[in-house]
């Protein structure tokens, strides 16, 4: 199993993610496939008095020229990279996002973005990132600011809860895993009953070892509030270069106003977090 169909959305010329894209699709020999993507932001429900019929072309207009310059930039990037790649420019308004990015989401291995939560991004990353996992079905790696590069070949937490989230993460990330030194299955406060009770991450780890993964259990306790600040802190202590976990366990709308380990971590990670649902 490997990556061999990469998609990328980019927002802005500057398409801080396409490096690593890139990287990612020469080490697995992929064809990288990029949406450049101009949004739209009229919102027809709302008016204003003195509000004329030209407020949605103009707007629109605005988009379709932000989409050809974001284009015309990774074109003129591409153009001397030795990988198999395509480019397209469209425009969608924000409360449709989900439709575009989810289609070309669902024929993709790999979706590589931005992190939504800092100096790159905004509404407009949250909403794609969510776009690829839930209508396109793909697993996402989320970036943080100013990273390079490409994030395995070290070590990786894997975080594990025995949720049907963290399994999809953990199949998802299979290619990524089997080519680090090590694997770091954690485990954060096991449940004193179930199936795992006695050998927390057993069975995960018998699972990836028949992929030829190396890995380790670590089982941990919930010595701090979040459980995002755990794995982040942990992630630190091992010196781990990229992190893989299910997300959104619960509804999004809950995890958007009461918070919860996916937008947690997604605003505070400071390393690469492969998500999957």
């Amino acid at each position: 199993m490997s990556y061999k169909s990469i998609l990328t959305v980019v927002t802005s010329p500057e398409a801080p993610q396409l490096s690593t894209a890139v990287d990612i699709a020469r080490a697995e020999d992929a064809h990288l496939a990029v949406l450049s993507l101009g949004i739209d932001r009229t919102q027809n429900e709302y008016y204003y008095a003195g509000a004329t019929a030209m407020v949605s072309p103009e707007t629109l207009q605005y988009a379709q020229r932000d989409a050809k310059a974001c284009d015309d930039a990774v074109k003129a990037r591409l153009n001397s990279e030795d990988i198999r790649w395509s480019s397209d420019a469209a425009v969608a308004q924000l409360g449709a996002i989900g439709s575009i990015v989810g289609f070309r989401a669902r024929f993709a291995d790999l979706v590589v973005q931005t992190r939504p939560y800092g100096k790159t991004g905004g509404s407009d990353t949250e909403a794609i990132i969510e776009a690829a996992m839930f209508e396109g079905h793909a697993p996402v790696l989320v970036l943080p600011d100013g990273f390079k590069g490409i994030p395995f070949g070290k070590r990786i937490v894997l975080a594990w809860n025995q949720s049907e989230e963290a399994l999809a993460a953990a199949k998802a990330a299979l290619p990524l895993l089997k080519r680090a030194a090590l694997v770091d299955i954690t485990v954060i406060d096991p449940p004193k009953h179930g199936p795992e009770r006695s050998d927390p991450g057993g069975h995960l780890s018998q699972y990836l070892a028949r992929h030829g993964v190396k890995a380790e259990i670590s089982v941990l306790a919930r010595t701090l509030p979040r459980v995002s600040e755990i794995l982040n802190r942990h992630a630190r202590d091992i010196d781990a270069d990229m992190l893989v976990m299910g997300a959104y366990g619960h509804s999004r709308f809950r995890e958007a106003i009461l918070g919860g380990a996916t937008r947690n971590m997604l605003e505070m990670a400071d390393l690469p977090v492969m998500m999957a649902h």
